[in-house]
């Protein structure tokens, strides 16, 4: 088993990308390491096993690279939350705001069945305008529970004001953008 900070240790910090100012968690750098890799799925699992869990829904894109194989892991399916227009079928849609503009999430409008137990899952949580949105998009579908699932939660960037705090959230690691 794996500490919190040999699994940060494996994260590379990118300072100034995608703008200046901001400092980017790299979790290729994680995933790369297959006993990093095993840890972190692991863990998800130990979370939500005993949850009920009967759809993970992965947030574009990199909630896509650990949500099926954790889907599997939970005798789930796996749902892709996915930019709109991205999605071949019908669609349902939530539109929200982001630091430059609106942008739009969509699921397939069969892809959740009412009852189903989902869980939303994302490599990150900064800001939470994403998960937000896709937590609103998720109950559009009346799941029996919704729960959230990260692999790093950037403690100290302050959570969007209405940012669905009913809804439990688990985060594999906690780490600082501004280091004080």
């Amino acid at each position: 088993m794996m500490t919190d900070a040999e699994l940060i240790s494996h994260i590379r910090v990118v300072p100034d990308f995608p703008v200046k100012g901001i400092q980017f968690f790299d979790i290729t750098t994680l995933l790369k390491d297959a006993g990093c890799l095993k840890e972190l799925l692991d863990r998800l699992y130990e979370e939500y096993k005993d949850k009920g869990i009967t759809k993970v829904v992965g947030v574009e894109s990199r909630g896509f690279l650990l949500g099926p194989a954790l889907a599997i892991k939970l005798g789930a399916g796996f749902v892709m939350a996915r930019k709109k227009g991205k999605l071949p079928a019908d669609t349902l849609s939530e539109t929200y705001t982001k630091e430059y503009g609106e942008d739009a999430v969509e699921i397939h409008a069969d892809a959740i069945q009412p009852g189903d137990v989902c869980l939303v899952h994302d490599d990150l949580l900064a800001t939470g305008g994403t998960t937000a949105a896709v937590v609103r998009l998720v109950r559009k579908f009346n799941p029996a529970r919704t729960y959230c699932s990260f692999i790093i939660d950037i403690t100290d960037c302050p959570k969007i004001a209405d940012y669905p705090g009913e809804v439990p959230v688990f985060s594999l690691l906690e780490v600082q953008e501004h280091n004080s």
